[in-house]
């Protein structure tokens, strides 16, 4: 039965004033007071009533303090038990999450409950809307001004193992070999016992773990064999190619492994391993994981993009609050996150009029969309080395964008654009005779000189300039404050080594952990004025 009681109405006697006033007052300027009075009213519990009955049944536990135990849980990186004994014993906790009897009915919660309720959260997404609803009333509580915004990404880790790719087949072609045992023992009676024994010796890891490094390719093309077996095996029967071990299998050959033909032995493959510069960023990493992804610079794992408000002006200190977190496999390039995170903030009217980023997400076609969507301005620096040589940004251009001197002072005979680009073309003699020649951009052909640009090459040699100024550096510097929030969102929660493996669960963990991080500052941030104020 759904069980909710309204957290809006009050006390006519404080339930808490057993406590003391000296206790009672530390408890009030502490995370509890803010999440118990901004925070537990605003979340979605009506989105829960689907899974109980109204009337029929046993009463749930107390729907508002559910959800906020799975917040808490993630904000303090709690495990399941101690997430469920503070709950029981924790005076904060209780306070927190309204609940002040003592009975079993009240206060007491099951590991199942915690379990349930993460489940319901996790499949309709809920999390997402929680962490959005209460952002929104921290910003509305606290006045944040949304115009300065900074975006970055940080890679993190679910609970799986590294592995490399000869780990990688061995556990892959393991999983499927006991699926089989368990749910097929016919079909895998039927197998050479002698050729996958060892996939299920106790003993394989260390088997295949002392395999030499010049026999590395050697093994992976063994394995390889034996996952094209496997597959050609079972590929008409349609109960084994229903088992997600089975489609791991599949994926596992076409990310990892090639077939060619047998020139000697007509209507044979020949079944290679890729070489690894050839395994796309996006394949399979751990059987266990199958949506981790490879970064080159980072590792296996997911990334987390942030973006937060910050404020430039020292005179007026405002709350720094998340405005946005998307949870993503680790082979996204964070070019491609800048627009989603703007068309995020912009649904729910926290889109910036500023906002800093690095170098990935500074592409031009970026920064031209930004603006003419969401009428935000994106500084970042341009990606790429400057020219060792001339760019566009050393010659001269007027108000039209045509040049009108090359870094020497000599001008061109003629500038057109016939179509999407410029023609800038100078003097055989000016530029024949020119030290710089070697360095400048300019083509040689039968009359003259040519240089060609177009409006993008002029925007970029624009930012190249701008870069190179005191305004630029002065605005920019504050892009490092995210680092910090950074470190602070894994002191604080341990979101960089998860407990959980799987998109959903990673996203799930990593949002409500940075609602816990904004959460936290918001204590910190009411306590600062209360303290200022009190001076």
């Amino acid at each position: 039965m759904f069980h909710v009681k309204d957290n809006k109405q009050g006390y006519i006697f404080d339930q808490f004033e057993y406590l003391g006033p000296k206790r009672l007052s530390e408890l009030k300027n502490s995370w509890a007071e803010i999440f118990r009075s901004e925070i537990l009213p605003e979340l979605p519990v009506e989105s829960l009533r689907k899974y109980y009955h109204d009337k029929n049944g046993r009463p749930s536990k107390e729907m508002y303090a559910m959800p906020g135990l799975m917040i808490l849980q993630q904000m303090h990186d709690l495990t399941d038990e101690k997430a469920v004994g503070d709950f029981m014993f924790d005076i904060r906790y209780r306070y927190a999450l309204d609940v002040p009897g003592d009975s079993d009915r009240e206060a007491y919660v099951s590991l199942k409950s915690l379990w349930t309720m993460r489940k319901y959260l996790t499949e309709e997404g809920l999390y997402v809307e929680m962490f959005e609803k209460i952002t929104n009333k921290l910003a509305e509580v606290f006045k944040v001004d949304f115009d300065k915004q900074r975006l970055d990404s940080v890679h993190i880790q679910s609970n799986m193992r590294h592995l490399g790719r000869i780990a990688l087949f061995s556990r892959t072609i393991r999983k499927f070999l006991l699926n089989l045992k368990r749910q097929q023992r016919v079909l895998y009676d039927q197998l050479e016992s002698s050729r996958f024994n060892v996939y299920l010796n106790k003993k394989e890891e260390s088997l295949f773990a002392a395999v030499k490094p010049t026999e590395t390719m050697k093994t992976l093309s063994l394995l390889a064999e034996d996952t094209h077996f496997l597959l050609q095996q079972f590929s008409s029967n349609e109960k084994v190619k229903s088992m997600s071990s089975f489609q791991l299998l599949c994926r596992l050959f076409k990310e990892q492994c090639t077939s060619v033909d047998d020139l000697e032995n007509k209507g044979k493959k020949i079944i290679t391993a890729k070489p690894n510069h050839q395994v796309p960023t996006d394949s399979l990493q751990n059987p266990s994981d199958e949506d981790a992804g490879y970064s080159g610079h980072k590792g296996q794992g997911y990334q987390v993009q942030l973006m937060e408000t910050y404020s430039g002006d020292t005179d007026k200190k405002q709350l720094s609050l998340i405005t946005h977190i998307e949870v993503e496999s680790a082979d996204k390039h964070d070019a491609n996150a800048l627009l989603p995170a703007l068309k995020n903030t912009d649904k729910r009217d926290m889109s910036p009029k500023e906002l800093l980023a690095d170098s990935l997400y500074g592409s031009d076609d970026n920064l031209q969309k930004a603006k003419q969507d969401y009428q935000t301005d994106v500084l970042a620096p341009v990606m790429g080395a400057k020219n060792k040589g001339f760019g566009l940004e050393q010659f001269t251009l007027d108000n039209k964008n045509q040049i009108i001197s090359c870094p020497q002072g000599k001008k061109p005979l003629s500038v057109k654009k016939p179509n999407d680009r410029y023609i800038a073309k100078f003097s055989r003699s000016d530029c024949g005779a020119c030290t710089q020649l070697i360095n400048c951009p300019v083509s040689a052909h039968k009359k003259a000189y040519t240089c060609y640009y177009d409006e993008k090459m002029i925007r970029i040699s624009k930012r190249r300039q701008n870069e190179d100024t005191d305004s630029f550096r002065d605005l920019y510097r504050y892009r490092a404050g995210i680092e910090a929030t950074i470190s602070e969102y894994d002191r604080l929660t341990g979101v960089k080594h998860l407990r959980v493996r799987g998109l959903k669960a990673v996203s799930y963990a990593a949002t409500l952990k940075a609602l816990g991080l904004n959460i936290l500052r918001s204590t910190r941030f009411k306590y600062d004025q209360k303290a200022a104020f009190a001076t």
